[in-house]
């Protein structure tokens, strides 16, 4: 199959033949954070300098302008009641959608000073909130508003369900991009492109080791290092294999770190999701375009 590089065994198992990449829409300036929504059979994603959220429908193809403006979302996820959970750079801070469209901000300041510009979030089974908060919206006016980080770093926090409480989950990254649970919730993987602020820092992805409460992480270790390019977003399937934005491709890695395949996309790929009634079709945000492949794997309900 000509869509896919396979580098183990174990990736023929997860990729269908004959199955081919499909271009689904093109004329973004960078597309990220897509989220896919069961019930209405759509999937939505980020243009985030065009700062509009854009919708595309499986039941006949059709693309349309979901929001816009809308502070220039990056990533989001669905929660289990089946709302838009949103990473706002213009805003500053991770909003929610309510079902009635209203939108309610969840968090915006820890320590009484303002988030830089959420990038990625992800959402446990216990309803806290995890998100990513490098600079980079607040780095110019291209995706956001350019203005000083106020924290003077970039962390992983966490948003308790019961309490709102915003905490610092992990501070040893230099800007955290995209994070995902493992199947079992019992490893958090965290991606860092901190390679955009300081050149000679590895692009990574990092596991850490989840505490049984679900309020703290340890015990950090290099899951991947990127040979080209960046890791950005990502999701888990419900094998434990991530599959993850790496320069211009998607690579697919199982849970013990070996590089199973690589799907070439032709440009900066930015975030993955899984969709379709068995959520086993891959959705892939390029730079300009969405992508979408059929795969022999499904992906975690709730990501």
């Amino acid at each position: 199959m000509s869509d896919v590089v396979i580098h183990d065994p174990r990736f023929a198992r997860l990729i269908i033949g004959h199955a081919k990449l499909e271009k689904l829409h093109t004329g973004c300036r960078w597309a990220e954070g897509p989220a896919y929504f069961p019930a209405g059979k759509y999937l939505i994603w980020s243009d985030i300098p065009n700062d509009r959220l854009m919708r595309f429908d499986e039941t006949d193809g059709s693309v349309s302008v979901f929001m816009s403006p809308c502070n220039h979302h990056n990533g989001h996820t669905v929660d289990r009641q089946g709302r838009l959970v949103c990473c706002e750079h213009r805003g500053r801070c991770v909003s929610r959608i309510e079902h009635d469209g209203s939108r309610v901000i969840l968090a915006d300041r820890w320590n009484d000073k303002r988030l830089n510009s959420p990038n990625d979030v992800v959402v446990k089974s216990d309803g806290s909130i995890w998100f990513t908060d490098p600079t980079y919206g607040i780095d110019g006016d291209y995706e956001g508003d350019a203005a000083p980080s106020e924290i003077g770093a970039s962390y992983v926090f966490r948003i308790d369900r019961a309490t709102g409480a915003v905490d610092a989950m992990i501070t040893d990254r230099v800007k955290p991009n995209g994070l995902a649970f493992s199947p079992d919730e019992r490893t958090l993987y965290v991606a860092d492109t901190g390679r955009s602020h300081v050149p000679d820092l590895a692009v990574t992805i990092t596991a850490y080791e989840v505490a049984a409460d679900g309020r703290s992480v340890a015990r950090p270790r290099v899951f991947a290092t990127c040979p080209a390019g960046f890791f950005d977003g990502f999701r888990v399937d419900i094998h434990g294999n991530i599959w993850t934005s790496a320069g211009h491709g998607v690579f697919c890695y199982a849970p013990d770190g070996t590089h199973l395949g690589t799907i070439p996309i032709g440009e900066i790929v930015g975030n993955v999701c899984f969709g379709g009634r068995k959520r086993n079709r891959l959705y892939i945000c390029g730079q300009t375009s969405l992508y979408a492949l059929f795969l022999n794997t499904s992906g975690l309900a709730w990501t």
